[in-house]
This record gives C-alpha cells, structure tokens and sequence, in this order.
C-alpha cells in the first residue's frame, strides 16, 4: 500500500463542503483554544529568550507573532507561535496518542495565511486537514513510537503542518508526496526535554520544518515517494511499531479533531485526573494542608513515567510533577499557570505537602481516571474516583469554558474589548474573506508600535 501517495492525494482531493459540521465547530474550538493559548504565554521567559536569540536573524516583517508587536518573516513566526502555543503546556490534546495538535499545524498556517491572504474557510480546512495527517500518523505509530522516547506532537506535527500548508499553497499530488517526505526527514522531539524550554520548541520546530517542506515541495524539490511507509521511512525508523492502516482506513469519514480535548489545568494531561479529584475533595471537606497525613494516588502507568517528578525546582519542572500538582491542587484549589510558577513550586508548604504524595500504578485504570486517597490528621480516610477527568472527552469543556479560559489568558495583555473581538474572529474564522486577521487582531494596541522585525 502507498500509504504516502494515499494520504497526499486525500488532502488533495478534499471537498470543505464534505466535512460535518460538527468537525468544523471543533475545529473553531480548537482554533479559540490555540490562539488563548499563544497570547498568554507571548510574554513568558521561554519566548523572550527565543525573540532575543533569533529575531535579528529574521527577514522581512512578514508575519505576526501572536500577542506581540513584533513582526518577523513566516518561517520564524511559525516557530515562535509554535513555542509560544505550547509554553504553558495548556493546549490541546488528541488523547489516542497524546499529540498537541494545533500548535504545528495552526502555527504554520497563520503565518503563510498572513503573506499570502487566504480565505477563512480555506484556512479551517487546511487546519481540519492537518490534524487529521498528524493524528492518523501518530495512531500508526504510538505507543511504541512514544515509549522509545520521542515528543510525538513535533515528530507527528511536521506532517501535519506540511499537509496544511501543502494545501494552501494549492500543492498538487507529486508534491504533496514530497511535501510528506521531507516532512519525514526533519521529523524531530524528545521526550527527555519535558520540562525545559525545549519542549515548546518541538510544536513550533515543527510548524517551521512542516512550513518549510510544503514550501520546498512547491518548487518540485523532491523526496522519496515513501517518506512513511519505507522500510527506512519514517514509521520504521522511529517505531517499532507500525499500523498503516490507522492512516489510510476511512480517510474522509471519521476525523480525529472529533477526538480532541482541551486542558483545564496547566499541565501534563495525565496529571489532570489527580488535580480533578484532590479539588473535588478540597471543596466538599474544606481541607487545608496542614490537616493532611498524606495523599495516595492510584493511576495509569503514564502518570508516573511522564510526570514522576518528585522535587521539581522550576515551573516548567512543575508541570511534570504529580506530586506537585496535587498539592497546589489541595493547597489553591487550582492548577493554572500561577500554580507553576517557580516561586509556587519552591514555596515551603507546596513542597512539604508535596512530600507527603505518593504514587503508585493501579492496573485497569484509564489515562482519564485516578484513585485519591487523603489520610487526615484527626485519623479519617477521604477517597475519590475520578472516572472522567474535567477536560477530557467524558467531560469536556463547553464553549463557554473555553472562552472563560481564553479571557483568562489575554487578561493584563489585551484589553476587555480587544480580547473579546479576538475570541468572536477565532470562532467566526471560516467566515472571514482574510484568515490572517486574526493575527493582526491579537496585537494589543499597546505593543502597535512594535509591528517590525526586531
């Protein structure tokens, strides 16, 4: 099977008036959640040391990076956006393969959509088709391809940044061919730089590489015509574990943005189940910390492997911490982006509360579920099962909460007005005749006069 030519031709061929409504409503969500997202992390350390190291090296003011003023050219946007989106780790999450899929595809998007003007329907479909590459990509592939250590959203992202982008361009079969090839070749991301700036840059390396292989394969620069599937391509190279069947089976009539989730916590995914259920227990018993024994969590093997942290030193550490998280969680009652700060995490009743959280797998729980044990002081037991997580596909946020969360990240950068046109143009995007007013739009009015390359 050409599971390559296959996919290549399906993005090709897509008709936007095919695609369900439904698909396309998540996919304005997803948008809304991505671009609150990029905004409130647009003044984070992780991306002024990014903006102090390459800016000077960008070409033309071609493209917004979002919340800024800055304008930098569409290869450096992509990137920044891309770093920026993920910083927080507060983006979305397509829980088969736990890949954030917007950061690379939306990244590379807006910011060709910015040079070359595109409509906003085209622009959604080129989104939808994006996601749907790199997540049918990660199915074939994860867990294997996960377990061995690489960061799946920068590995399986560059194919789904080049397909959208590959799609703008107006790329026909070969080159969409070629596009998927040398999107194989930069494929790129490792697990071991969960909680350092790195791992922001993977989504955003990936919108760029992802950009950079539709714009190559434009101008007929060629690639192996079996970039994925190849006995030395990307899937067998990277994995051992390959199922191309999860790529090309119903291509067209099942979409994996209906799959998607949004976080409600600023953190790993698999940490969300044991914030859910220490808040729950929080607020039904009023506890404070200092009437806590301990805390015993019962979770998914993940739980532990990605965020078994026990004495983070720094936020982005934090964020890769169960222990951490349940104690903010008991201690604040929330888990946002204040909760991982580096003063948070080395604050003395976090980390004495953290010390007193324990770990352990439980066989048969799910990535979404948790068993809390709490052990009071006074010699009572409290327990919780979280059966679905907040956030995930058994609870999901509703539009509602994504834009209380987007207003939350925009406030002290944009102004009430300007945060509130930027959330009605992310979810009216498919109606807008210029895509890339929704860039412009996230500049605060404060930071226009910035609107130049540094």
């Amino acid at each position: 099977m050409e599971v390559t030519r296959t996919l290549a031709r399906y993005v090709i061929e897509s008709r936007y008036a095919d695609i369900p409504g439904k698909v396309k409503h998540e996919a304005a969500r997803s948008f809304l959640n991505w671009v609150g997202c990029a905004v409130g992390a647009s003044r984070h350390e992780t991306v002024e040391c990014a903006l102090a190291a390459l800016a000077e090296f960008s070409g033309p003011a071609q493209a917004t990076v979002l919340g800024r003023g800055e304008r930098l050219d569409i290869m450096q946007a992509a990137l920044m956006n891309g770093i920026t989106s993920h910083t927080f780790d507060f983006d979305d999450t397509h829980l088969k393969t736990v890949i954030h899929p917007s950061g690379p595809v939306a990244s590379a998007i807006l910011a060709l959509a910015e040079r070359t003007p595109v409509s906003g329907e085209d622009f959604l479909h080129a989104f939808i088709l994006g996601v749907e590459v790199e997540c049918r990509i990660g199915n074939a592939v994860y867990p294997e391809h996960y377990n061995v250590g690489w960061h799946i959203t920068g590995t399986a992202g560059v194919f789904g940044a080049a397909a959208a982008a590959g799609r703008l361009l107006g790329l026909d079969e070969q080159q969409m061919v070629w596009a998927f090839g040398i999107a194989a070749t930069q494929s790129a991301g490792l697990r071991e730089m969960f909680g350092t700036m790195c791992k922001p840059f993977h989504p955003g390396n990936a919108a760029r590489n992802g950009l950079l292989a539709a714009l190559l394969a434009q101008k007929n620069f060629t690639s192996s015509s079996q970039g994925i599937e190849a006995k030395r391509g990307f899937a067998h190279v990277l994995s051992t574990g390959f199922r191309p069947e999860e790529i090309t089976a119903g291509l067209g009539k099942t979409f994996e943005l209906s799959l998607n989730t949004y976080k409600p916590f600023a953190c790993g995914i698999v940490e969300h189940p044991a914030i859910d259920g220490c808040i729950q227990l929080r607020n039904e018993h009023k506890l404070k910390a200092e009437d806590i024994e301990s805390i015993a969590l019962k979770a998914h093997p993940l739980v532990l492997e990605l965020t078994g942290k026990k004495t983070p030193q720094t936020g982005l550490e934090g964020k890769f911490s169960v222990y951490h998280s349940s104690a903010v969680a008991i201690i604040y009652g929330a888990a946002g982006e204040a909760e991982y700060s580096d003063a948070v995490v080395r604050e003395a009743r976090v980390v004495a509360l953290r010390d007193r959280v324990s770990a352990a797998v439980e066989p048969g729980v799910h990535e979404d579920q948790v068993h809390v044990t709490i052990r009071l002081k006074d010699g009572r037991t409290l327990e919780k099962y979280v059966e679905h997580a907040v956030g995930s596909l058994g609870k999901p946020m509703s539009d509602a909460a994504l834009e209380s969360k987007f207003r939350a990240f925009s406030e002290g950068i944009l102004s009430q007005a300007e945060s509130d046109r930027l959330i009605r143009l992310c979810w009216t995007i498919a109606g807008l005749k210029d895509a890339g007013e929704v860039a412009r739009a996230s500049v605060p009015a404060s930071a226009a006069g910035k609107r130049k390359a540094s």
